[in-house]
């Protein structure tokens, strides 16, 4: 079992495996790297993390935990839900293209079928969870009768990967020479289009 580190030392590893992943992705970043980076030595890293999986999954771990709380309130009471939805897609698609963040879709997109653990960890506890949160959101809409939706399933997915080209677009197409994203202005375009989808229309005379 890994002994505890007081946080100090352990917001280090995590900041340098972070700037590891980021800059050669997964499979070239090794635990040695990492150790060097964070000031400890590769045993005293092994301590703490039992593999570079591991390392890679607290990680994103602590990245989510910081960021999914803040996406959504956890209790909507009388909130529309357009505006929850509306601040939803713009919290997620700000904080998901940020420098700290947007590595890891392009990670798990590209080296995924490599360390298919991986790929299913970031499925379970990454887009899961998202998915979980849009979820609710629409069934909060069809509760207050704001919104129609004949699948559910099919109109959350649709959300959450609208805001996923976000990453990729920053992360993998920008450096190649693709034009530049407004990603403030990308995410008002998707919750635009989306809500048009959504919101039940009131019938005119």
């Amino acid at each position: 079992m890994p002994r505890p580190t007081v946080p100090t030392r352990r917001s280090d590893i995590l900041l340098a495996a972070r700037a590891g992943f980021s800059a050669r992705g997964f499979a070239a970043t090794r635990m040695d790297d990492i150790a060097r980076a964070a000031g400890i030595s590769k045993a005293a890293l092994y301590l703490q993390f039992a593999s570079k999986e591991a390392l890679f999954e607290a990680m994103v771990n602590e990245l989510i935990e910081t960021m999914l709380p803040q996406a959504a309130p956890a209790d909507f009471g009388d909130l529309p839900a357009e505006a929850i939805l509306r601040r939803f897609i713009a919290f997620l698609s700000a904080r998901i293209t940020s420098a700290e963040m947007a590595f890891v879709p392009r990670v798990i997109i590209g080296e995924g079928a490599n360390f298919p653990e991986l790929a299913r960890f970031y499925h379970d506890k990454v887009i899961g969870r998202g998915l979980g949160i849009v979820e609710r959101i629409v069934r909060h809409g069809l509760e207050r009768g704001e919104f129609a939706c004949a699948d559910i399933t099919q109109a959350c997915r649709s959300i959450i990967g609208g805001v996923l080209l976000a990453a990729i677009w920053k992360t993998t197409f920008e450096p190649v020479g693709a034009k530049p994203i407004d990603t403030t202005a990308m995410a008002q375009a998707h919750a635009d289009t989306v809500l048009n989808g959504l919101l039940r229309r009131t019938e005119t005379a």
